[in-house]
């Protein structure tokens, strides 16, 4: 007996399938496709319905026409070769691994567990593929170093050796397991999650393409981090001058002292600990204006301080917040847990009024290191360009779902990693040429399905037709621009 039956899967699309039962068990199952719209549902269900029908006669055979139509199958063949050839733009296909590849893409599309993707490459018409096949390339990716040729391949796309500035950033990664090794560790969570995880290190240019990822220990101390993924990057690719831009979390006195006698420039944000001498010195003086800036040389690089009326407004916002809240822990609304203007005795509890007024002196005021001898305009420019790590953090753990990580082995998640990277680099390639974000490019490319259409018993491939939208993105891919 077959039957028609709906499954949704793991990115919410409905799979549509032909179910085969015998003595009351599923022997086959015939996957049609995933349907992300109502629309698509609808063609699919008509589909599986023909299928369904094609081996019954026919009740009123009298009426039979002489032209017989059906579909065989459908899939998205226009977004598989479209991610394939921008594979190869990339130059990744010198790998030469076609299951790494099946993996990269299958995780743009529709990011699951490396046995989920077997379903997403059939979806988008990929031969079957052995699910061991997934397992021996993982190996296979760590062994053979994919992430250094990887890592190359995008260098030599940016034209690497004319980059003058190269952004890095940090994040977490967790696993959905509470046993730790010595690699998968807890440690301080940006998610502020218990479970063991990894700290992620990325390189990325000033657009945020990605030029190297590098994991650590979990419990690592995120400033000590930077130098080795700089050295990394510099031995690897033979660069003798690098410009690093990173967040004050990278700042530390032992790390700039490396940066300088390494020969490397630097622009690092810096945390407010205290009230800088050249702030105290304005502020008896004179009112801030938006945008000033104030110097602070020092012994072998300068603070730049900059003040913004729209950044103090917010401050000034959280500050009255947190007062509020010291209130109320005071006159005994909530409980007395630890607040920042909230000073704690044996037998009393009361504003931390020093602390207030040195948070409202610094509202408004961001700080920048760097020993460039540029304008200090052009430091704070570069500065905010860490966005686009920023972005390329955030997709590659929501469009890319690069986290929880299940994988257990160390070989096994680096290859997990290199497999991320690669995605990344496409999905950032095509945002930059299209003006899209690759969620949207997936959105309107996915539902564009060919199909093997049969008439009167014989074959024939069956393309989409494209609405002006996408021809312009295909255009623009096609153009590189």
């Amino acid at each position: 007996m077959a039957f028609i039956r709906k499954v949704k899967t793991t990115s919410g699309a409905t799979a549509v399938q032909i179910a085969y039962k015998q003595k009351g068990k599923i022997v086959k199952i015939n996957h049609l496709g995933s349907a992300h719209t109502d629309e698509d549902l609808k063609i699919l269900l008509a589909l599986a319905r023909k299928q369904l029908q094609k081996n019954q006669l026919p009740l009123f055979p009298e009426i039979q026409t002489s032209l017989q139509v059906g579909i065989k199958r459908s899939f998205s063949d226009l977004l598989w070769k479209t991610l394939r050839e921008q594979y190869q733009k990339l130059g990744f296909d010198q790998l030469n691994d076609e299951v790494f590849e099946a993996l990269c893409l299958a995780r743009i599309v529709e990011p699951s567990s490396k046995l989920d993707s077997l379903r997403v490459l059939a979806d988008l018409g990929l031969g079957k593929l052995d699910q061991n096949k997934l397992y021996r390339c993982l190996a296979k990716a760590a062994d053979q170093n994919y992430r250094k040729i990887i890592n190359q391949a995008c260098f030599e796309h940016v034209g690497g050796d004319k980059l003058a500035l190269i952004l890095y950033d940090v994040t977490t990664l967790y696993f959905e397991t509470q046993k730790e090794d010595d690699y998968r560790k807890p440690g301080l969570s940006k998610e502020r999650r218990l479970e063991p995880q990894i700290i992620i290190g990325l390189l990325v240019d000033q657009r945020g393409f990605p030029l190297g990822l590098h994991s650590f220990e979990g419990n690592k101390a995120e400033t000590k981090t930077i130098l080795p993924v700089i050295e990394a990057f510099q031995a690897q690719h033979g660069l003798k001058k690098i410009t690093i831009v990173a967040d004050a979390a990278m700042l530390s006195a032992t790390n700039l002292t490396a940066f300088t006698e390494a020969g490397y420039t630097y622009i690092v944000g810096s945390r407010l600990h205290k009230i800088p001498y050249e702030l105290t010195e304005f502020q008896k003086t004179g009112e801030m204006f938006d945008q000033q800036i104030i110097v602070s040389q020092q012994n072998g690089y300068r603070v730049i301080y900059q003040y913004r009326t729209k950044r103090a407004a917010l401050d000034l916002r959280n500050i009255e917040k947190q007062i509020t809240k010291a209130k109320k822990a005071i006159n005994g609304q909530i409980p007395a847990n630890r607040m920042k203007f909230l000073t704690i005795q044996a037998t009393s509890k009361q504003l931390n009024q020093k602390l207030i007024d040195k948070a409202r002196a610094l509202a408004g005021i961001k700080a920048y290191v760097t020993n460039l001898d540029i304008p200090d305009e052009e430091v704070i420019a570069y500065y905010h360009q860490l966005f686009q790590v920023e972005a390329s953090f955030r997709m590659a753990k929501s469009d890319l779902k690069a986290r929880p990580i299940y994988h257990r082995k160390r070989d096994a998640i680096e290859a997990h990693l290199t497999i991320v990277l690669a995605a990344l680099a496409i999905s950032r390639n095509i945002e930059y040429q299209t003006g899209v974000s690759i969620k949207k490019f997936v959105k309107l490319m996915r539902p564009l399905r060919s199909a093997i259409v049969t008439i009167n018993s014989k074959e024939v491939l069956a393309n989409p037709e494209l609405s002006p939208e996408v021809s312009l993105l295909l255009n623009n891919l096609a153009s590189g621009h």
